[in-house]
């Protein structure tokens, strides 16, 4: 694509802008888009194309901002997850408030340059006591307002917080957090997920869970998750991440379970970077399973089903660079998957999830966006550094930042 096409133009009022000969999204019919001050004023058929492609602003729904970029202390390639996580335990040591503020950080300066609005990360919470990470990202989150919606989720091992959850749940209650738990086969499952619901009820929190992050057939977490929803009649919301084990049931069961999910308003989060990295993972032999749920069977039973990075650039994932359409690519790759179809499970759908706005294209909308400079959506993904910009309030970030 010639780069050098001018297809912006400013109104000589200097009150507009006009995007010619866009796509938007997976279109396949270019548009015209005029922006008065920070929001679109209207979007219209266009003789012209060659303007590039015009995606929403993105979510990244599922991440670890206390871990990330510690790569370099606790080296790659993990014989397996519950290697990386004892190794991501040993690294736990050197870290300190300054620390994980800086890598922390340079993680949502990478997704606002990207053009990430609206971010869920995890923070590791393995004993009663607060973890420094809990209080060191919500300081964060209140400093990205405005830029990045940042939630925060109190991630604890299922028996902790089924034996002596209060305080830590009236904690997320009180910081505006999430309530989450890392759950694979664990015994007395139901008896601990009904514990961990009672805690959502009292302190009216949602729920996100790791769970089934493996390739055994006998976990059972998901199931116990959707049980529980059910009895109390899917009133509180509730994401599912992981969920590899459930891929190798058989089909039907899988249809079961993703309906019942479904009715239960229960959603799912993949992570098809750092579950392809490590699941099945043996030195020397190529894996033969790719540890990803079944996403396709769970969004046509009616679930909410998003994408997101999971880990970045530590031991459970080296790579990565808080970019969520590079996400995207990998699940195209890796489960097979229409770009166009799945684009609002890296933006809008994410977002709302997460009580944010969720950004989307439309006359009167925020003018907000990614413009890339692509043909089409099949060239983008076909490019890794297509070249982009990002657009807030009717202005690219350059201009916001060389007015």
């Amino acid at each position: 694509m010639n780069t050098s096409v001018k297809t912006t133009d400013r109104r000589a009022t200097g009150f507009g802008t006009t995007m010619r000969g866009v796509l938007v999204g997976g279109a396949s019919k270019p548009v015209d888009i005029l922006i008065e001050g920070a929001r679109i004023k209207a979007i219209e058929p266009s003789p012209q194309s060659g303007g590039g492609v015009v995606l929403p602003l993105m979510s990244d729904i599922h991440v670890h901002l206390d871990k990330t970029y510690t790569v370099d202390r606790t080296g790659s390639g993990a014989a397996s997850l519950f290697d990386a996580i004892d190794r991501m335990d040993a690294d736990k040591a050197l870290w300190t408030p300054q620390d994980i503020r800086a890598r922390a950080a340079r993680a949502l300066e990478k997704a606002y340059a990207h053009g990430v609005s609206v971010m869920r990360s995890h923070v590791d919470w393995t004993e009663p006591d607060v973890p420094m990470a809990w209080s060191v990202l919500n300081e964060l989150a209140q400093e990205w307002r405005g830029r990045i919606h940042l939630q925060v989720v109190a991630l604890c091992p299922l028996d902790l917080i089924a034996e002596a959850g209060e305080p830590i749940a009236a904690r997320a209650g009180a910081d505006g957090g999430v309530l989450g738990a890392f759950v694979y086969r664990n015994d007395n499952l139901a008896e601990k997920m009904r514990r961990v619901f009672l805690l959502a009820d009292r302190n009216d929190l949602e729920l996100d869970f790791h769970v089934d992050e493996g390739l055994e057939y006998e976990a059972r977490g998901f199931e116990a998750i959707v049980a529980e929803a059910e009895k109390r009649g899917g009133g509180r919301q509730v994401l599912c991440g992981h969920v590899c084990s459930l891929a190798l049931r058989a089909p039907e069961d899988i249809a079961r379970l993703v309906a019942r999910a479904a009715a239960a308003k229960i959603g799912l989060v993949s992570l098809p970077t750092t579950n392809s990295y490590l699941q099945d993972r043996n030195s020397g032999r190529t894996p033969r399973f790719r540890g990803l749920a079944p996403i396709k069977e769970a969004r046509a039973a009616g679930m909410d089903v998003f994408l997101a990075s999971d880990n970045v650039a530590d031991v459970f994932y080296p790579y990565g660079d808080y970019d969520p359409f590079d996400v995207l690519r990998a699940g195209v790759m890796a489960a097979q998957l229409e770009p166009g179809d799945w684009l609002d499970a890296i933006s809008g759908s994410a977002a709302r999830w997460c009580g944010a706005e969720a950004g989307d294209l439309a006359v009167g909308a925020k003018a907000d966006f990614l413009r890339f400079d692509a043909t089409d959506l099949r060239d983008l993904v076909s490019r890794l550094g297509a070249p982009r910009e990002v657009w807030r309030d009717g202005r690219t970030d350059l201009e916001r930042t060389n007015p």
